[in-house]
Formats: C-alpha cells, sequence, structure tokens
C-alpha cells in the first residue's frame, strides 16, 4: 500500500466494551493482512465512563478469538478532547453517538466525527449494540464490523 497516506482512526461506541473494541481488532486486523498496518493506527473509546479500565465484554472477546483476532489486551477508555485532534477519523457506532460528539467537538475537528456505516459503506445505518443481546448477536455484529472495515479499507485505500 506504497500510496496509502497514513490514517489513525478512532472508533466511538457508548461503553466501549461491545462494538467499538470489536472494531477497533477487525480494522487492526484486516489493515495488517492487507499489509497497511503501518500506516493505518486505530483505537477505540466510550461516550460514557462506566467501563473504563475494564476489559470488553467475554462475547466480543469470544467472537474476536473464534475469527482469529485477539482483543483481550484492550481496556475501555472514555472520550476526551484530545482524541478530536489526535485521531483523523472519529467513527461513531450508531446516530446517538454521532450526535452526542458533534456537540461534544469543536468547530474545527467536527469535520473529523461520522457515522461509521454511512462512512465506510454509504449505507445510513446504525450498528445495533448487543449488549443486552445473545451470543448470536455478537456474531451479527462481527460481521457487520467486517463488511464495514473491508470497505472503510478500500476506501482508504484508494488514492484520493
Amino acid at each position: 500500500m506504497d500510496n496509502m497516506k497514513p490514517v489513525r482512526i478512532l472508533f466511538v461506541c457508548l461503553g466501549n466494551i461491545c462494538r467499538s473494541p470489536l472494531a477497533e481488532g477487525v480494522m487492526r486486523e484486516l489493515a495488517s493482512r492487507a499489509g497497511c498496518g503501518d500506516v493505518v493506527s486505530v483505537d477505540s473509546v466510550g461516550i460514557g465512563a462506566w467501563h473504563i479500565g475494564h476489559p470488553p465484554d467475554r462475547r466480543s472477546i469470544a467472537v474476536a478469538k473464534a475469527h482469529g483476532i485477539d482483543i483481550t489486551d484492550q481496556r475501555g477508555r472514555q472520550i476526551d478532547a484530545a482524541d478530536f485532534v489526535a485521531f483523523d477519523l472519529i467513527l461513531c457506532m450508531d446516530r446517538h453517538n454521532t450526535s452526542e460528539l458533534l456537540r461534544l467537538a469543536s468547530p474545527e475537528t467536527a469535520h473529523k466525527v461520522h457515522l461509521f456505516m454511512k462512512f465506510a459503506a454509504g449505507r445510513n445505518d446504525d450498528v445495533p449494540d448487543p449488549y443486552y443481546e445473545t451470543a448470536d448477536a455478537f456474531e451479527a455484529l462481527y460481521q457487520t464490523l467486517e463488511a464495514g472495515c473491508s470497505s472503510l479499507l478500500a476506501k482508504l485505500e484508494r488514492p484520493s
């Protein structure tokens, strides 16, 4: 990926234990497999502070592991003002996350905040929160995130 510019991506969900850590793991793995892991930097955060310092939900860990991805070293953290400056793309899992971050962003950084599936795949869809669901919902989450991250990576690989 010689023509790919370095990019710093931040995935955001409500608590940073289900969707965004899995998206971080999936994107990191896909970028590595594509040979551009050195230019794609990925992290994840939550809007809320409930899970700061906690590992991802065991069901997110399990579905990631089933697909050959290890997210066990991730720890939950909350978005802060420095993130708006440090990252090039801030990709939110749902409309609520997006509106909350647009409220927190400065006028100079608001252009970085996007609904993940709309930015990545052109679909104005939320990524459903599986927290109160069964393990099957986490497999569906993985499939959604893999498709979105694949589209995002293809978009980033195309020279602008």
